[in-house]
């Protein structure tokens, strides 16, 4: 938990802690990226507006760093920054939450970016699937092109997931904000939440990337052939 402002990081940390979780609490950037490094938290809730650095850096370095690559990031943002929200998103934010915000709501957030995170366990029709030289195993939570692993956060996992897993159809972004996100309805920021995702995604595939369509007006598909 990554909150400059004592107050709110101790209501914060006071709800999570009520529901069973287990928080380190910081107040800076700095902080965070040493808490993080000695030990790669299970998810970082982390607010824009540090002092030192600020939480975009902090989660561009994260995500640099192998060791937190795929480390949920759920941004706490004024409701007014709405080019921070987004910026935060490129750098590879999973969630955000805009101030003020309830602990109830946060609490959900985190709950759901967690469950989302954590691999599913095997089954035996948890095939991989495959597109292209993309396979993606959901058994192994993992994403392979041309046999090379592809890192890539849960969020954009969970994307490529319902893609592949359409064959081809084209799926709107209401049903992915819904399905990836569990967003029940979609906003001009939410959209772009999945426009955004979307492009990590292609230039994490690289040249397979160009498999993931734009439907003007529409969505997206994965196109196999």
């Amino acid at each position: 938990m990554v909150e400059d402002e004592p107050d709110i990081r101790e209501l914060i940390v006071h709800h999570l802690a009520r529901e069973g979780y287990r928080c380190r609490a910081v107040g800076s950037g700095a902080e965070a990226l040493t808490e993080a490094h000695a030990r790669a938290p299970a998810l970082v809730v982390l607010d824009l507006m540090l002092p030192g650095i600020d939480g975009l850096e902090v989660c561009r370095r994260l995500r640099a760093d192998p060791a937190t690559a795929a480390v949920p990031i759920i941004m706490l943002t004024a409701k007014a920054d709405e080019v921070d929200r987004v910026v935060g998103l490129e750098m590879g934010a999973d969630d955000y939450v805009v101030k003020p915000f309830s602990p109830k709501e946060l609490v959900a957030r985190v709950r759901a970016v967690l469950r989302r995170a954590r691999p599913a366990p095997p089954a035996s029709d948890a095939r991989p699937l495959e597109g292209g030289a993309v396979v993606l195993d959901p058994a192994r939570h993992t994403v392979t092109v041309g046999g090379r692993p592809v890192p890539l956060t849960p969020k954009e996992f969970d994307l490529l997931h319902a893609l592949l897993e359409a064959a081809g159809r084209v799926l709107s972004r209401e049903h992915l904000l819904n399905r990836v996100w569990g967003y029940a309805r979609a906003d001009e920021i939410e959209s772009r939440t999945v426009d955004v995702h979307v492009r990590r995604l292609r230039a994490k595939l690289g040249v397979e990337g160009e498999r993931v369509g734009t439907v003007k007006g529409v969505g997206y598909r994965f196109e196999g052939e």
